[in-house]
């Protein structure tokens, strides 16, 4: 870890006390992120870039203000931090601003959570642009490969390193690696249109990561499947979304359990903490304190030591996501900001199973474009995938409708897989539901 961001981050702190601030809080960062993308057959472009910056919080007389700047030399720390406490000074009162209880900042976990690559430093420009090729010679190897029309390709990765430091007591340091590899693939149709489709895959270790050309094969293998798709008949009907897609659905929902949104009564699960909003199936749990997870973390933006904790046990809302501020605010013991690894209630089998299970119905494999109103839980979203005849696929659909209301969506769920996606944070399964207004044709 640099010690010249520790020692910013310290710097700001002090300034800000001894110029007038009543409190204040200092994070420094670095970044670095180097990115190649591909296009049938040649390097599109190539970028790396480095950031640094330090940000602090200052608390004065019941004012608050957050100032930043990309210039981590001593003079310049000390000029932000003058700046700054005048101009909080200008500010309107805000009684709830103000840094956490140093209590919540105990407890911090020990684990490892091995979210830094050691590894890192040995990727360079060779590998990447072989990693590029791989995944276009994989797409362009399996069965009906003549009919792609292009192949576009991405390899990237990112190294960060954060100080976060606190005039009551809090000192933190972290970081941490992304590896990821994306592929885009576009094919003909006999009937003139371009359907398209990706992969990808993103992991905290290089290691990780699966071989290139596995990327590339299912890029081309999901766009190729997309050939012949046809609007369905509209229906209210039973429906399986695919690992992968299901986290448009959770985001949806987790946006109604953040503390501002309740504050400033924008979420449909306002009122709702204790109390029903889906089946048994829909049981989930924050854990911060997963190894090489892509949420993870030890401690969250203000501090606060990072523990797991229920967000919905057997479909009953049990927390909401609460700093700090919209604690005080809303009268809530604070929890943490935002979402870290989402752990989901798993079924017996995966996606076969529960297409099996479901009989005839619908297999949604992606979302596009659409909306979800965090305020009332409306939703719409543009949906294709395929047609399930005897829990088996039969032909894929596309410019069709999902609609509905969130509490009505997650009551309807009725089985989960086994399969939760190994790409994102929410690790979202396959999700079996009941029935869902689909509009086609």
């Amino acid at each position: 870890m640099s010690e010249e961001l520790r020692e910013a981050a310290r710097e700001a702190v002090r300034l800000a006390i001894r110029g007038g601030a009543n409190e204040a809080a200092a994070a420094a960062s670095r970044a670095r992120h180097v990115e190649l993308s591909w296009r049938d057959g040649r390097v599109e472009t190539a970028s790396e870039s480095t950031t640094r910056g330090l940000g602090i919080d200052l608390y004065v007389d019941g004012r608050h203000a957050s100032v930043s700047t990309s210039d981590l030399r001593p003079e310049a720390i000390e000029r932000l931090v003058q700046d700054g406490v005048a101009l909080t000074r200008a500010l309107a009162p805000d009684p709830f601003r103000k840094l956490p209880d140093p209590a919540l900042y105990e407890g911090r976990a020990s684990v490892d959570l091995e979210l830094f690559d050691p590894a890192h430093d040995r990727l360079d420009a060779t590998a990447r642009r072989q990693a590029a090729a791989a995944i276009e010679e994989a797409a362009r190897s399996v069965p009906g490969a003549d009919r792609i029309l292009s192949v576009s390709a991405s390899v990237g990765d990112t190294s960060a390193e954060r100080v976060f430091v606190t005039s009551n007591g809090f000192e933190g340091a972290r970081r941490g690696t992304d590896h990821g590899m994306s592929a885009e693939v576009s094919v003909g149709d006999p009937d003139g249109r371009r359907p398209e489709d990706w992969d990808a895959a993103s992991a905290r270790f290089l290691a990780d990561l699966p071989p290139p050309g596995e990327i590339g094969r299912g890029a081309a293998l999901r766009a190729l499947s997309r050939i012949g798709s046809e609007k369905g008949d509209s229906a209210v009907t039973p429906v399986v979304v695919d690992a992968r897609a299901a986290g448009r659905l959770v985001g949806a929902l987790f946006g109604g359990l953040s503390g501002s949104s309740l504050q400033q009564k924008r979420s449909f699960l306002e009122g709702m903490l204790g109390k029903p909003i889906g089946s048994d199936w829909l049981d989930v749990k924050d854990d911060p304190l997963v190894v090489r997870g892509h949420g993870s973390r030890l401690w969250d933006g203000e501090g606060i030591a990072a523990r797991p904790f229920p967000v919905i046990e057997k479909g009953v809302l049990a927390s909401y996501y609460v700093d700090t501020y919209y604690g005080r605010k809303l009268g809530m013991a604070p929890t943490t900001s935002r979402v870290s690894n989402l752990a989901w209630r798993l079924g017996p089998g995966g996606r076969d199973g529960l297409l099996s299970e479901m009989g005839d119905g619908l297999l949604v494999t992606g979302f596009l474009g659409g909306n979800s109103n965090s305020t009332t839980g409306d939703f719409s979203l543009g949906v294709q995938g395929f047609r399930v005849r005897g829990g088996k696929l039969a032909g894929p659909v596309g410019e069709m409708n999902a609609s509905g209301n969130h509490k009505d969506l997650w009551s309807r769920l009725s089985g989960a897989g086994n399969d939760p996606y190994a790409y994102s944070a929410m690790r979202t399964p396959s999700l079996l539901f009941a029935g869902i207004q689909i509009a086609g044709r």
